[in-house]
């Protein structure tokens, strides 16, 4: 049984910074590939970074390229995951739903089977 919760949400202004937080319950974390998704107003859930239980990590480059303001990490012996968000932008904004999946691949949203409530990210002036 796998639970996940996310934390950190909030508002922020243009240019901010949040981290994210993401507590897995559950056995054998350090197996999983684990990822952050964003549902925004009127779009489809995407991607936005994913890290491998081998330490690989892929970010999202469209809609929004991410890659060299988010950081994806983990803490293995914390059964935790984070998101690092530095430079933030409106287009930042949405629902970041935290996943797991003993197969997940990257950014593909099938391969996650296991899911976080979802934490609010609003950026604005």
């Amino acid at each position: 049984q796998v639970q996940l919760v996310e934390s950190g949400g909030g508002s922020v202004e243009i240019g901010g910074s949040l981290t994210l937080t993401c507590v897995f319950s559950g056995n054998d974390y350090d197996t999983y590939s684990m990822a952050w998704f964003r549902q925004a107003p009127g779009k489809e859930r995407g991607g936005v970074a994913a890290i491998e239980h081998n330490g690989e990590s892929t970010y999202s480059e469209f809609p929004e390229h991410v890659k060299g303001r988010f950081t994806i990490s983990r803490d293995n012996a914390k059964n935790t995951l984070y998101l690092q968000m530095n430079s933030l932008k409106p287009e930042d904004t949405g629902v970041y739903y935290c996943a797991a999946g003993l197969d997940g691949f990257r950014l593909w949203v099938q391969t996650y089977n296991y899911w976080g409530q979802g934490t609010q990210v609003t950026v604005s002036s």
